[in-house]
């Protein structure tokens, strides 16, 4: 059922519009306001899917409403109703976040037409809402302990900004994680977010991975081809072992994030591009800064924001949890149902050296559901899981 609020101050055009309405659908729940105070209390206490608003009312106008209600309830669609002098100011509520307007008289087709289309609009947009939730939980981090707090509040701080960001952190420990966590949180989420392994790709390509090359650059190169920033435009690079990038590739980041512009290898012309930077590394910066390694300039540009991921070994409280996240995952992955850890059974996986940190954690768990009982045990732990 759609709620449909109707603000008015003719009390002849509001029936007018609530019969066609009604008419049209009776899923439809109406209701009427005579004015724009009166509307603006009645969105405040209800969750309306569309808003009819007339323009010229008095006390407050058809204008204000709108500017007030995108302050608090920014989804609901608006459709303006104008009279022939209004037309001006209906343009004008489009820039302010209006979903269309409807001329009086309201021309019946046309008006049936602009309310589905809005009914549509909100309904998706709902949907996309639920969707980045739900997409977003798949990043989420796991744990409680003194240290991933610290990280969530970070990255709800950070996240909606475009400040860069750069990880740290020994390897297994969930440095991508971060970086995805941060990209579905911010304003980009609906745009790409590209991963590039710095340490994977041999030093003579990684600047044709980065920033494309034209035909004739190298000898393979046979045709134009798109870099990885030139794909992530509007959304998020996330550069994982920064640490072992070439210090020529380097000096064409750092040219890269200083101007917002890249050049494919081969190429005189400069590409602009709009893209977040995120970088990780499990290496000392600051010392391969100074063993010549790792430009200086380039860190600073690339540390705005630091984000440290502890160790496993660094957070042993939060195992349980963990525990629990990757039995649950792994028996959805494998169709079967979850099985449980008896207390003796995560007593000791806590109190192990966590070389390999939260990988090796989800490796031994699959293993222990894999090979181990109904309920895993400490015996279990110590037959499958030993160091």
């Amino acid at each position: 059922m759609s709620k449909i609020l109707i603000i008015e101050d003719e009390a002849a055009i509001r029936r007018v519009l609530s019969k066609i309405l009604a008419e049209e659908n009776d899923s439809y729940k109406i209701e009427e306001a005579e004015d724009g105070q009166q509307g603006i209390e009645k969105i405040k206490e209800n969750d309306f899917d569309l808003v009819l608003c007339d323009i010229k009312m008095p006390k407050m106008d058809g204008v204000e409403v709108l500017e007030e209600v995108k302050k608090i309830k920014p989804e609901i669609p608006f459709v303006m109703i104008s009279g022939h002098g209004d037309l001006e100011t209906a343009v004008q509520t489009m820039r302010l976040g209006a979903f269309d307007y409807i001329s009086k008289p309201p021309d019946l087709n046309r008006l049936l037409n602009t309310v589905r289309n809005a009914l549509d609009r909100k309904t998706l947009v709902v949907e996309n809402k639920r969707l980045k939730k739900k997409v977003s939980k798949n990043y989420e981090m796991i744990g409680s302990s003194e240290p991933i707090n610290l990280i969530k509040d970070i990255i709800e701080k950070v996240a909606p900004t475009d400040a860069r960001v750069l990880i740290t952190g020994p390897n297994g420990t969930g440095k991508e994680l971060v970086a995805h966590w941060l990209h579905e949180k911010s304003e980009r989420s609906a745009s790409p977010f590209i991963e590039v392994n710095c340490a994977a790709i041999p030093s003579e390509l990684i600047e044709s991975e980065l920033f494309g090359h034209v035909k004739g650059a190298f000898t393979s190169a046979v045709k134009d081809r798109a870099g990885k920033f030139e794909a992530a435009d509007k959304g998020t690079i996330f550069l994982d072992e920064i640490g072992d990038m070439s210090l020529p590739a380097q000096a064409k980041v750092l040219r890269a994030l200083q101007e917002n512009m890249i050049q494919r290898v081969g190429a005189e012309k400069d590409i602009k591009v709009n893209v977040r930077v995120v970088a990780a590394t499990n290496k000392d910066l600051k010392k391969e800064i100074e063993e010549g390694r790792f430009r200086e300039d380039l860190y600073h540009r690339l540390a705005v924001i630091l984000i440290k991921v502890p160790a496993l070994n660094e957070r042993r409280d939060d195992i349980p949890e963990l525990i629990n996240h990757f039995a649950g995952k792994i028996a959805a992955e494998q169709g079967t149902a979850p099985k449980s850890f008896s207390d003796s059974a995560v007593k000791l996986l806590q109190e192990y050296d966590w070389t390999g940190n939260i990988r090796e954690l989800r490796n031994v768990v699959e293993r222990l559901i894999i090979l181990g009982g109904g309920e895993i045990s400490e015996n279990d732990v110590k037959l499958f899981a030993s160091k």
